[in-house]
């Protein structure tokens, strides 16, 4: 294994953190987040109304409640996390062990991405300002739904080929089944996480065993991975 590729939600952080904190949060402050920033949010709003005919704030609103891994809700609701975690309201929260195999591998020179349905700004927001402080320096490139969605292979490989490594040659880590099946399916090794222990094939980081990787020196970042 050359490179690894992390899903965030229920992998590096707390379910309950996404859904309980951060969800929370970006549907208070929407409708006066786009009143304050018409200039800014206008795009996202065409996108919506788009995409459903009807009031794009209630859209988004209802959106949110659904869960739906729609780009424009994420591009916004990430706009609206950089106020909360400028503000302190809240910090990323990662794993201990997450963090630990994290920086032991970019340690090793394994090179590691993230792909997640949240915008990549807000991606960076949550390693960024994480509890354990600033994790952006150890990632070499991030992934969101602009690349595909995550349950089709399709957008795996886009990835392997987007980072110059064969897919064979890439672990994909996710607490998904679906996903896993699509990594795996574009030729990843993939390896499904479940943190309660009976469903997945690994219930931390720790699990993952550093030797099974041969990492090739550390290279300067491309200018796609530098995206």
């Amino acid at each position: 294994m050359k490179a690894i590729l992390t899903d965030i939600e229920g992998t590096t952080s707390s379910i309950a953190f996404v859904a309980d904190v951060l969800f929370p949060y970006a549907r208070t402050h929407l409708a006066d987040y786009v009143t304050a920033h018409p200039v800014e949010t206008a795009p996202i709003l065409t996108e919506v109304a788009a995409t459903e005919p009807g009031d794009p704030v209630k859209t988004l609103l209802r959106w949110i409640d659904e869960d739906r891994k729609a780009t424009p809700l994420k591009a916004l609701q990430g706009m609206i996390w950089a106020d909360g975690y400028a503000a302190g309201a809240f910090t990323g929260h990662v794993y201990s062990d997450a963090v630990a195999g994290l920086r032991r591998w970019h340690a090793a020179g394994v090179k590691l991405y993230v792909f997640s349905s949240g915008s990549v700004a807000a991606q960076k927001l949550l390693f960024g300002h994480s509890d354990a402080g600033d994790l952006t320096p150890l990632f070499r490139c991030y992934f969101d739904t602009t690349t595909g969605p995550k349950r089709e292979a399709a957008s795996y490989a886009a990835i392997a080929q987007a980072i110059g490594e064969d897919a064979q040659d890439i672990l994909f880590l996710s607490d998904t089944p679906a996903e896993i099946a699509a990594a795996r399916t574009a030729g990843m090794a993939a390896r499904l996480i479940d943190r309660a222990g009976p469903r997945g094939d690994i219930a931390s980081f720790d699990e993952v065993a550093l030797p099974a990787f041969a990492p090739r020196p550390s290279a300067p970042a491309t200018t796609e991975e530098a995206r």
